[in-house]
């Protein structure tokens, strides 16, 4: 049988928590995750823990925050007056937010906080700082 290696495209059930256990996203309730090996379309560290797996083959994958989302940077946190906030939005903490940059880019945020005067806007990945657990199992190479 072969083994999954760089350039192969495969197809992956899996199952992803934290280390306390919660659980943030699972393929399991649809179809599986497919993408090539190499392709830079999924974080590192799920890459490589594929690489070597034989289809049927099921595993865990720790990986590190520098392997996953990369580790918390507390400049990507900053607070927005609510006066400078559109006022078409009213903000919720939980709320996730596009923000058009200078440039054209956009930066994905999350509204961590509210006070009267302010909203705290985070612009690092939620999973960002963690170690991840993925229980994989190779469902196809291609």
């Amino acid at each position: 049988m072969s083994k999954a290696k760089d350039g192969d495209k495969v197809k992956v059930h899996y199952t992803g928590q934290l280390e306390n256990g919660d659980v943030f996203d699972s393929s399991r309730q649809r179809d599986p995750l497919e993408f090539v090996i190499g392709s830079g379309n999924v974080i590192p560290g799920f890459e490589n823990g594929i690489i070597d797996m034989e289809v049927g083959d099921s595993k865990r994958i720790t990986i590190s925050s520098e392997e996953g989302y990369g580790e918390r940077r507390e400049e990507l946190v900053v607070k927005v007056m609510r006066n400078e906030f559109p006022e078409h939005i009213s903000p919720a903490v939980g709320q996730q937010l596009q923000i058009k940059q200078g440039e054209g880019d956009v930066l994905n945020v999350n509204i961590t906080a509210l006070d009267e005067e302010s909203v705290t806007l985070d612009a690092n990945h939620p999973l960002a700082g963690h170690t991840l657990l993925f229980d994989v199992e190779l469902m196809e190479i291609a």
